[in-house]
């Protein structure tokens, strides 16, 4: 199955082309312009160990408030029994195509330590899984998070302190052809893929006032 929606954006939505141009033709790096969540994984691949100390280096790498460092990670590879249980605790929804992943990462944060509550820790998570995900792209993986799970499940599952909070969960392995999957979610993965427009969301002078025009940047 393709990457969604390269180059297929509609009137006031500006999208990502296969070859790395944005909105005006601006150039993204290839690791950004590449990324997306598929739902098609192939249920034979398998996650190496030197694949997955890789995402996780790309993680610890990332910036935190103070270098404090939030993040925390359970890897749970297919064929594991933790694989079973970080299943067990998706909605629904999300068990229909997760399985095929060749791993699911729990993606959670501490919320304090001994000096006190960690400061914009979601934030810092944030960082470490954007980091994650990108660098899945350059080793040719995909990756599609989930917010649908219960975290008291998975909390119960894994003993995790209750100054640690789960937030997502990350599926991670080679892309598949999506013929196993509902005809819905098959559809899902065919469609353009959108973003507002900058001018919708920088603004520049007063809050509203767009940055830069739809057509072009801002010059000088």
């Amino acid at each position: 199955m393709a990457r969604n929606g390269a180059g297929q954006d509609g009137p006031g939505q500006d999208g990502t082309g296969q070859d790395g141009a944005g909105q005006g033709g601006l150039e993204l790096a290839g690791v950004i312009a590449d990324r997306w969540s598929p739902r098609a994984f192939d249920a034979g691949a398998a996650l190496g160990d030197d694949e997955a100390r890789s995402l996780f280096e790309a993680a610890r790498w990332a910036a935190s408030h103070g270098n404090t460092q939030p993040a925390r990670f359970l890897l749970a590879r297919r064929g594991e029994q933790a694989h079973e249980r970080v299943f067990a605790a998706l909605s629904r929804g999300n068990r229909t195509w997760a399985g095929s992943a060749s791993a699911l990462v729990v993606a959670a944060l501490v919320t304090s330590d001994a000096r006190g509550p960690l400061p914009n820790a979601e934030f810092g998570l944030g960082l470490a899984v954007q980091n994650l995900v990108l660098q899945a792209v350059h080793l040719g993986l995909v990756a599609h998070q989930m917010g649908g799970f219960d975290p008291e499940a998975l909390r119960e599952a894994f003993s995790i302190p209750e100054d640690v909070r789960p937030v997502v969960v990350i599926a991670i392995g080679r892309e598949g052809d999506g013929s196993d999957l509902p005809e819905d979610l098959r559809e899902k993965g065919t469609r353009p893929r959108r973003r507002k427009p900058l001018a919708e969301t920088v603004f520049s002078q007063e809050w509203g006032e767009a940055a830069f025009t739809p057509e072009a940047p801002a010059t000088p």
